[in-house]
């Protein structure tokens, strides 16, 4: 049976490798919308390689833009929100939703609220409006599929297991590129060393984030969304081969792991296929190569983003999204040479500190939280660093 899905942030990594699992199974999968930010161009591309009926590009001036380059043929140009709105809620029952940042989350919840499979590649849904979403698939009847290669390994590793049989999930981190670094090589750290991940081909951003280790601790609590785990029974583990992508220990001792190549393709397919597997053209593990698995404790002290993550968590409410606002206006300036590495961290914690937000809800409220968490940072960095 052909499953029709939709692509939303289609001209992405996790789009372009989706789109490269679905040219090869053709029969097996319908694509019926993509959607982009900005880049019409790429995106009239893959609307035209994938046979979608409709393109949505977000930014309403390049409408325009888009239609022009549609010509032609079948697919139907649209834009704005309220378009996105309409891919993700249309007649596609998988939702591939991997749209950067906060302007995901609207998108995301549409397709939650209709009841969609969501294969979910934004960390920012879970980690700033996880019990929203949570809360609302529940009473939709919407399946949230992890696609982050982590919580993807402990989804394949939970499969047919009872909740209650659970003690604890175990996330791996690879360290990044400073994970042996003394802290003084991490303060001057540059922009190009910390992007320079040692394993996995990421964007600026989220590469930024695994060198501080602030990645993890989004993941720490997208996961506690997931599966339903407080904080203490979600450890961090740092594995510098990125072949364990993580594991599940059960109450009886028992540990499963998941293991496979650094290539989104693999949980990006389970995710395409489930509840069965499709074949992929990942490089396959040979572990008598590899030899050894090596792994060690995370070093709190130079890496404290992954301290404040989980206290964010434990804390609840909105401190989360305070996180996440906070960490991404920090990045972006850490990227633009105006702070250092380290300081991404202090401005986190500053800005933890300084919040008093009720907890959100509606989106429209972790929309605002995190606008006036964005200006807040931006005006905290302007007073330290003139």
């Amino acid at each position: 049976m052909t499953k029709k899905i939709a692509i939303l942030g289609a001209t992405g990594s996790i789009g372009k490798s989706t789109l490269d699992l679905v040219e090869r199974n053709r029969d097996s999968y319908q694509v019926t919308a993509v959607t982009a930010a900005t880049n019409v161009e790429a995106l009239a591309d893959v609307a035209r390689r994938s046979g979608a009926k409709l393109a949505v590009v977000a930014d309403e001036s390049r409408y325009a833009d888009l239609a022009e380059l549609l010509v032609g043929t079948s697919c139907r140009a649209a834009a704005g929100e309220n378009a996105l709105l309409e891919a993700a809620a249309g007649d596609a029952g998988l939702i591939i939703a991997a749209i950067v940042g906060c302007a995901g989350l609207r998108p995301v919840m549409a397709a939650v609220d209709a009841g969609k499979t969501v294969a979910l590649a934004n960390k920012e849904a879970l980690v700033t409006a996880g019990a929203l979403m949570t809360d609302a698939a529940a009473l939709s009847g919407a399946t949230i599929l992890p696609v982050d290669s982590e919580h993807n390994a402990i989804f394949q590793c939970l499969a047919g297991s009872r909740a209650a049989d659970v003690s604890r999930i175990i996330l791996t981190a690879s360290g990044g590129p400073f994970r042996t670094a003394s802290a003084e090589t991490i303060a001057a750290a540059t922009p190009a060393q910390a992007v320079a991940h040692p394993n996995w081909s990421m964007g600026a951003k989220i590469s930024v984030d695994s060198a501080t280790l602030m990645n993890k601790g989004l993941e720490l609590i997208e996961a506690h969304y997931l599966f339903n785990l407080p904080s203490e029974r979600i450890d961090i583990l740092v594995h510098p081969q990125s072949v364990v992508h993580s594991m599940v220990e059960f109450v009886d001792g028992s540990v499963l792991a998941q293991l496979g190549s650094a290539d989104m393709r693999i949980p990006i397919a389970y995710a395409l296929a489930w509840p069965e597997r499709m074949e992929t053209p990942a490089q396959r593990l040979d572990l008598a190569t590899i030899a050894h698995l090596d792994f060690e404790a995370p070093d709190l002290e130079r890496f404290s983003a992954l301290r404040l993550a989980r206290e964010a968590l434990e804390r609840g409410g909105a401190a989360p999204i305070v996180l996440n606002a906070a960490n991404e206006g920090a990045v972006a300036s850490f990227l633009a040479g105006a702070i250092r590495l380290p300081d991404i961290a202090r401005l986190v914690q500053e800005a933890l500190s300084n919040s008093d937000y009720d907890a959100p809800r509606s989106i429209g409220d972790v929309l605002e939280i995190d606008r006036v968490t964005r200006d807040r940072t931006k005006a905290m960095m302007a007073a330290s660093c003139p």
